[in-house]
């Protein structure tokens, strides 16, 4: 069984990122880092991220020194499986790197310092699928 399936990342994600698209927007959700859905993959599933630190996948950010980041492994999976298809109830987006001094997050009172902030790089953000409020079908 690959790790995706064994950590139910998909429906777990998909819950996180509804219970923070925040209120009703004639933008749609809001976007979330891959930073963001890992610290609270971390704060909903404890034991899980544990395993996952265990295994390599630690929360990561800038001057970490791991080759991989739980943020890295939710950005790459995403990733391919919105551009395969295989998920279709989430969108994509990227926020520029460009004139950004630093973005950090908060985890557990530690500051993570995104890896991506001075790499030239852009940020992933990904959200829930946005719906058309006039007929409740997904936005093409």
């Amino acid at each position: 069984m690959i790790m995706w399936q064994e950590f139910d990342f998909e429906n777990r994600i998909l819950a996180i990122l509804a219970d923070h698209a925040g209120r009703e927007h004639h933008m749609g959700p809001a976007f979330l880092s891959p930073y963001q859905i890992a610290i609270e993959f971390a704060r909903r599933f404890p034991a899980d991220f544990r395993e996952l630190e265990q295994r390599g996948f630690p929360m990561g950010g800038e001057g970490a020194g791991v080759p991989n980041s739980l943020p890295q492994y939710i950005a790459k999976e995403l990733s391919s499986r919105l551009l395969d298809g295989r998920i279709r109830a989430i969108e994509g987006g990227f926020l520029s790197s460009g004139h950004m001094e630093d973005l950090t997050f908060n985890f557990g009172g530690q500051r993570i310092r995104s890896s991506l902030t001075r790499s030239g790089f852009d940020l992933s953000l990904f959200r829930t699928e946005r719906q058309s409020r006039a007929t409740g079908d997904s936005a093409t």
